[in-house]
């Protein structure tokens, strides 16, 4: 591979922090568009793609932490995010930025439920917007594992997750515990021999 094409495929370069307004404004932009469910594709849109306040390495590390905790992943992640950008008042304006639109649209589209829930168009129009939620998780799907599943075990991982979860129907937080601590056991470093440093599974050794 020559150098230019070498430096032609890095990464951009992450930009500088965010100040507070710009952080609730980008979070309330993102919040106030992220319909029909797909936040995570908004989120990596926006704090990774379009601002480059986070690589994917570092969103997927905030991703699995907030769906490891209780809570809505969107007021997770923004927190999460924040916090990781400005700090504990990045954590704050993160999280109402993130909850504010939400919660007024919210309030405004159960009063038109309730007025015309059962008109087909309404329903037409929930189902398009299931489908296209399903799309963009889909999409968020492929392009981050891509990224971060490196090795054959991290496919049997999600596998397994998945058909836990969906066939045995096991609680989401029994099978993230289980499969989790399989996946750190089968990550954790490898005992070298004599003169050699320790290395994780599926990575050559250094030269």
């Amino acid at each position: 591979m020559s150098k230019r094409t070498a430096n032609s495929a890095a990464p951009l370069p992450l930009a500088p922090p965010p100040s507070l307004w710009r952080l609730f404004v980008a979070f309330f932009i993102m919040g106030g568009t992220s319909l029909g469910g797909g936040v995570i594709a908004y989120l990596r849109t926006g704090l990774v793609m379009r601002y480059r306040w986070l690589d994917d390495e570092h969103f997927v590390e905030l991703m699995a932490i907030s769906q490891s905790l209780p809570g809505l992943n969107a007021t997770n992640m923004s927190i999460l995010a924040g916090d990781r950008l400005r700090g504990w008042p990045g954590a704050l304006v993160a999280g109402l930025g993130m909850c504010l639109p939400g919660a007024s649209l919210m309030t405004a589209a159960a009063f038109a439920y309730g007025i015309g829930g059962d008109d087909p168009a309404s329903k037409a129009f929930l189902r398009a917007i299931a489908a296209g939620a399903v799309g963009l998780i889909s999409v968020v799907l492929v392009q981050l594992g891509a990224k971060m599943l490196t090795e054959f075990a991290d496919y049997i991982f999600v596998a397994l997750t998945a058909g836990l979860v969906a066939f045995l129907h096991v609680p989401v937080p029994y099978a993230m515990i289980g499969v989790g601590a399989l996946a750190i056991w089968w990550h954790r470093p490898r005992k070298a021999g004599p003169g050699k440093a320790a290395e994780a599974p599926g990575k050559e050794p250094a030269p």
